[in-house]
């Protein structure tokens, strides 16, 4: 029947292709030279050309669309052309009333193609490429054409016509008389109400036409068709009742406007489908979570059961699971995609060579499954299943799942906590491992890294080896390098990480750009260009200046400005999030400026192209970044705006945000139970439930050992920190043992004890020293100078040179505590010094306490903020300003009072436990 949808894999005639072929003999009509009519310029002429190459190409949706939205994209073309094509298409397919209109119709369409049988051209002949996108999209509706029965060729004409009938019934009334043609009335004459007869006689016909087939094969309509069946059939064409015959057997128009694919819905071709599916992919990534699962779930049920053959629905479902957390859905389809499909449909990796296992990829199937068991947080499921995947691909000699495969397990090892691989990870792919040298996790990691780079080169693989090359910066930004032997003659090395090397890597990703279009596929730009090209066609152009010197007149014209760019997606992304690890970068080194940049330039050119946990990312860069340089609350208005923003990513990174500004601002305030319930949701968080996260381990460990010292419980909070280190030590995180080592310093030095406290302060300066921790270096040297000072007055010249070695940095890069802190050490030095005369010079210390107390009211630190305050008064008493001292003391009593009894402000960030 004429609403049978059509599996996308065979390339079927109908309505909308018929619609194109008429706009393509209006393109390139025959025997004609020059601008063919009803061109007036040569640019008209090319603007239909380039409308019918993105209609052939988008993938904006799995269905084809009806003749009204053909009609309001044809509006693009502006002026009185899009009148005059519009009237030319709609009576084009009235008048397809009989099967022969068809095959004349087709007919005349090869003499739109060259070729050697097209004779001799003029030079300037408009005339269609056969070999060209256009010229084998006509073919291929000629071949489709010609391999239709009689039944079939009814089929098409029945749906011509209810297509036509139904942008009719759907148009404004005054847009009515362009699309109705008087010639050719879909209406039924009121004397062929009662079509009994005439379909007794056309149900006649077809039992024959079926029965022939049966016996010797197809029947085509206007090639072997007996004379009696052709009689019945003129006899209908005569008394012009074969189209209402076909109209009578089928639905109105207001079933074709349901889902059901009995109502004439027609699936577009399989590359456009699976452009579209490979576009949902792509937005499901970015998206995350706030992607519709009911929505897009119900979009694939129905395209399952229009199109079973087509397996990779269920790999979008297995997609739509995953990022939807929902490990039960996500299980079940991954394996019916694999049970289906054998992991052939929809993956664009290079074939393996002969000779191996064609009939299915069970490595891949396997690589997906330890990606699935890696997103819900099951690290060690995941290294079990991806190190099988290792062997599948060694087996299968498939070296680009083992590229791919390789660079999944340097990501598991690199995000999750796994202190030892014994038994897990096989030597086949080591050749370290495979002498008897047993290595590290981080020296496996290197290994692997290495080798999947290097696999990924000589595949010409470019966005992996991109991909490989950000891995590998942010291994080098945060593991010095040693060498994997220990034996042989040792050339001498110094234990630092090298900046060079991050920035090298990072350089060497970024160059991706302009190298994608070698692993680039046709459906990927060529696809999503047109798809955009389409939907920006009813956008006003933004220069009227164009509109205004435009030949036609009309500001409806084309939109040639401002298209989007062909590169895809993905490299844009790989390119941002080179931006994005530049940024963590230059945090890590202490640059905030060029931190504050690099996030700026993420958050303004790639947040379309980036997943919306990448872009949330920078956000919160860019909000750290105002709670350090402006307080706190400014930071908490843009992290409502970006709380409100990016919805799907709240209960993750912007939950984490939320939970350290609260801490930070409740230890400055002096809400010590505030600050240990966050620390208490910090460690839900960070629980071994939702996977192991060990920076979000270390954070609550932390952040709940600078509770407990705010308190003043040194032993609880020293006991913590220490196994916090022995933590970070096993897992190798000596970048995060540098701030351990700088907390239990603090500690020491608030508990009274500065001489423990010297070898923690100096271990950190030199894990700080290792790893380019400048800022934090600085810091680092600031409280080595204050436990200095705590030894006596006789180190205060000391713990000054220290200071102001320091100043460069904090001065420059430091936010608003650590500039504080530097004033006030500064200070007391000063004033600890026997040789300093308060009397000679005092704005040498009244001057950076000035600076520090109101640097710490923006951050209301309320314990800084009032010793800044004690120090200020006790400086203007011995000037004997006693104004001054006693609104200095005022000052310190208020802080003090704030400090004894703090308040919440009625803050709606504050309920979120």
């Amino acid at each position: 029947m004429a609403g049978i949808v059509k599996p996308p894999g065979a390339f079927a005639v109908t309505p909308h292709k018929v619609s194109v072929c008429i706009l393509l003999q209006v393109y390139a009509p025959p025997a004609q030279i020059s601008v063919p009519f009803p061109f007036s310029t040569v640019n008209q002429h090319n603007r239909l050309g380039l409308f019918l190459l993105s209609l052939t190409k988008s993938y904006d949706d799995i269905f084809e669309p009806k003749l009204d939205e053909l009609i309001h994209q044809l509006r693009g073309i502006g002026g009185l052309l899009n009148y005059w094509l519009t009237d030319h298409l709609t009576s084009k397919l009235l008048a397809l009333s009989s099967p022969d209109d068809l095959f004349n119709f087709f007919s005349d369409m090869r003499g739109i193609l060259g070729g050697p049988e097209a004779g001799v051209l003029e030079d300037d002949q408009v005339i269609l490429d056969p070999n060209s996108h256009l010229g084998m999209f006509l073919r291929r509706c000629i071949l489709a054409f010609n391999l239709l029965s009689f039944e079939g060729a009814c089929h098409l004409l029945t749906s011509i016509g209810t297509y036509c009938k139904e942008a009719i019934s759907s148009c404004p009334p005054y847009e009515a008389p362009h699309l109705d043609d008087s010639s050719n009335d879909l209406e039924t004459p009121p004397e062929y109400e009662n079509m009994e007869l005439e379909n007794l006689v056309f149900e006649k016909v077809t039992e024959e036409i079926e029965a022939r087939e049966r016996a010797g094969g197809r029947v085509s309509f206007h090639l072997h068709a007996p004379q009696a069946l052709v009689g019945l059939v003129e006899e209908f064409k005569h008394g012009g009742k074969l189209r209402e015959a076909c109209h009578y057997a089928h639905p109105t128009s207001n079933t074709l406007r349901d889902p059901d694919p009995s109502g004439g819905i027609f699936l577009r071709t399989n590359w456009q489908i699976q452009g579209f599916l490979q576009e949902q992919a792509d937005a499901l990534e970015k998206q995350g979570s706030s992607f519709s699962l009911n929505d897009f779930e119900l979009m694939l049920r129905q395209l399952q059961k229009l199109a079973p053959e087509l397996h990779r629905v269920h790999f979008l479902r297995y997609l739509n699971g995953l990022y939807h957390d929902d490990c039960i859905a996500a299980l079940e389809n991954v394996h019916r995609y694999f049970d289906y499909s054998a992991g052939i449909e929809g993956f664009d990796f290079v074939p393996p060579a002969s000779g191996c296992n064609t009939f299915g990829r069970y490595e891949i199937a396997l690589l997906c499954l330890g990606m699935m068991h890696f997103h819900f947080g099951h690290p060690k499921q995941a290294l079990e299943v991806l190190t099988e995947a290792v062997h599948f691909s060694q087996l299968q000699s498939n070296d680009t799942c083992l590229a791919y495969t390789l660079a999944a397990i340097c990501n598991l090892l690199s995000e999750t906590g796994i202190s030892s691989t014994t038994g897990i990870l096989g030597s086949s792919y080591s050749p370290l491992t495979r002498i008897g040298i047993s290595l590290s996790v981080q020296q496996q990691l290197f290994v692997l890294l290495r080798g999947s780079l290097k696999r990924a080169e000589n595949l010409k693989l470019k966005r992996l080896a991109a991909s490989n090359h950000l891995a590998m910066a942010k291994f080098d930004l945060t593991h010095v390098q040693r060498p994997l032997v220990s034996f042989g003659p040792k050339a001498s090395m110094k234990l630092r990480t090298s900046p060079i090397n991050v920035c090298k890597e990072l350089r060497l990703s970024s160059q991706l750009i302009s190298e994608f279009g070698s692993e680039t596929s046709s459906m990927t730009t060529d696809g999503a260009f047109s798809t955009a090209w389409l939907k920006n066609l009813q956008k006003p152009m933004d220069s009227q200046v164009l509109s205004q010197e435009s030949g036609s007149g009309s500001n409806n014209a084309f939109q040639f400005c401002a298209q989007p760019s062909s590169v895809p997606a993905s490299v844009l992304q790989l390119v941002g999030s080179s931006y994005l690890l530049r940024a963590t970068a230059w945090e890590i080194y202490g640059s905030s400026s060029l931190a504050r940049f690099n996030a700026l330039v993420h958050a303004t050119c790639f947040p379309d192209v980036s997943s919306s946990s990448d872009t949330a990312l920078a956000y919160l860069k860019l909000i750290q970044h105002l709670a350090v340089f402006k307080g706190y609350k400014d930071a908490f208005a843009a992290l409502k705006i970006a709380a409100e923003k990016f919805l799907s990513v709240s209960k993750s990174r912007i939950l984490l945000l939320k939970l350290q500004l609260l801490h930070e601002r409740a230890l400055h305030r002096g809400h010590l139970k505030l600050a240990q319930q966050v620390c208490d949701e910090l460690g839900v968080l960070a629980s071994s439930v939702t996977g192991v996260d060990m920076e979000l381990k270390t954070e609550a460990s932390l952040r709940n050992a600078r509770t407990l010292l705010a308190a003043n419980q040194f032993s609880e909070a020293a006991a913590v920190a220490h196994s916090l280190f022995c933590m970070c030590y096993k897992f190798n995180m000596q970048v995060e043992n540098a701030s351990v080592l700088l907390l239990l310093a603090e500690i020491h030095k608030k508990s009274g004890n500065a001489v423990l406290g010297l070898p923690y302060a100096l271990a950190s300066l030199s894990f700080c020293q290792s790893f380019n921790l400048d800022l934090l270096k600085a810091s680092a040297t600031l409280t080595l100078a204050e436990l200095w000072l705590s030894l006596g007055s006789n180190h205060a010249k000391r713990a000054l040179s220290l200071v102001h070695g320091a100043f460069p940095m904090i001065l420059g890069q430091g936010g608003l505590e650590l500039r504080a802190r530097a004033f006030i050490v500064e200070a007391k030095c000063y004033l600890s010094d026997p040789s300093f005369s308060i009397f000679e010079d005092s704005d040498v210390v009244l001057d950076p306490l000035r600076q520090a107390s109101d640097e710490l009211q923006l951050l209301e630190y309320h314990e800084l903020a009032a010793e800044a305050f004690y120090l200020t008064a006790m400086v203007f008493d011995k000037l004997g300003r006693v104004e001054d001292r006693e609104d200095a003391a005022a000052s310190f009593k208020k802080h003090i009072l704030a400090l004894e009894n703090p308040q919440d402000e009625e803050d709606p960030l504050t309920n979120i436990f």
